[in-house]
């Protein structure tokens, strides 16, 4: 199973977790926004470099 792969079954797990544990607009808001806040956190060439690679790996 590839890294990418990993993260996205962690995160299933932590969404559901969560779910369980709070209300459901909780755990989206928290599924929804920690990766808002990490894309945010990140430099303009850091962000412009995370697209680029992203977009190349939809041409696959």
């Amino acid at each position: 199973m590839t890294n990418r792969g990993k993260v996205a079954v962690g995160g299933v797990a932590v969404g559901l977790l969560l779910w369980w544990l709070t209300s459901f607009w909780i755990a989206v808001a928290v599924i929804v926004g920690v990766p808002a806040v990490a894309y945010l956190a990140l430099d303009p060439s850091q962000r412009r470099r995370l697209r680029r690679v992203s977009r190349k790996e939809l041409g696959r």
